[in-house]
């Protein structure tokens, strides 16, 4: 993806009228924020598909696409998510302010605006944006299932491994953020993972759903991990073809599977009642065998066989 040359921040202004575009990358670029303009809905989105700005300003009313509706499709993307959307619109209506905030916006703001605190609340939503994606690129490697809510189980954002997870689940489902997913939401609550309890959830496209909570990531945000439960069949077949392809142990087996499923070494020792350290002795154990140097090799190898 491309990034401002020089570090400043991006918005993205996504307005039909000219005037408007051009009076407020005029703000922007004076507040020190490098502006992209889109004309419309559909224009926005293709920018998108090339460059994610640290914000999006956008205007609720225009032909076409309306900004509620790109609002929407922004917000079904996991890589567009996390990306703050500011309403700016004449639609001063408490309806309108709701279907703003109901999309995924952030923040609405109603014309005639003031241009200090327009550039204020930018900065401010650029600010935070900025701290939480830093987090977001570090929990993506962790290879975890990772979903965060707020306090009524709506998500906000979610990793790849979880978008790959909830797409399994849930196929042909539309899943964006700020929005209930099929009855999980509810599920999370009653079941008591946001309070900490560990819980399977069932009836999920006849699947057994573990849901986690790992603590909190910002105020009213929980972060959640998410698996599924494999039964023995699910497992018996690849150990034993793992075993035979490589010559492991039923043991060292047993970890390499869980690592082509993107467990971490903590959450295997977990699943087989064993300390982290006895899974490292078997990691080194199957990387000699396989003759591969890391997990990552020693996954697509794994994959390749069953």
């Amino acid at each position: 993806m491309i990034s401002s040359p020089d570090d400043r921040p991006v918005f993205l202004v996504v307005d039909d009228d000219t005037d408007s575009l051009s009076l407020l990358s005029d703000v922007l670029e004076g507040a020190g924020i490098s502006a992209l303009v889109a004309p419309s809905g559909t224009a926005a989105l293709a920018i998108l598909s090339r460059i994610v700005p640290d914000g999006i300003l956008m205007d609720a009313v225009m032909p076409g696409l309306d900004g509620f509706e790109t609002c929407r499709q922004i917000k079904q993307n996991p890589e567009w998510a996390g990306i703050p959307l500011i309403f700016m619109t004449g639609l001063k209506d408490t309806e309108n302010i709701v279907r703003g905030f109901t999309a995924g916006g952030i923040d609405y703001i109603t014309k005639p605006f003031r241009i200090e605190e327009l550039t204020a609340r930018l900065l401010s939503h650029i600010a935070q944006s900025r701290m939480a994606k830093s987090t977001r690129h570090a929990l993506d490697f962790t290879g975890s299932p990772l979903l965060a809510v707020s306090a009524n189980g709506i998500p906000s954002w979610w990793n790849a491994p979880a978008d790959e997870l909830l797409r399994q689940l849930l196929p042909g489902q539309a899943i964006a953020a700020g929005s209930e997913i099929s009855g999980l939401s509810d599920m999370l609550i009653s079941a008591g993972v946001l309070e900490g309890t560990t819980a399977t959830i069932e009836g999920i496209s006849g699947k057994t759903l573990i849901a986690k909570l790992l603590g909190t990531v910002e105020r009213d945000e929980f972060l959640i991990e998410l698996s599924i439960q494999h039964s023995s069949e699910d497992t018996d077949h690849p150990i034993a073809t793992l075993r035979e392809s490589f010559g492991l142990t039923k043991r060292e087996a047993e970890v390499l599977l869980w690592v082509t499923r993107g467990k971490a070494n903590r959450d295997i020792a977990e699943i087989m009642s064993c300390s982290p350290r006895t899974i490292n002795k078997h990691l080194e154990q199957v990387f000699s065998k396989m003759n591969v140097e890391n997990r990552t090799a020693a996954a697509i190898a794994a994959v390749s066989k069953i």
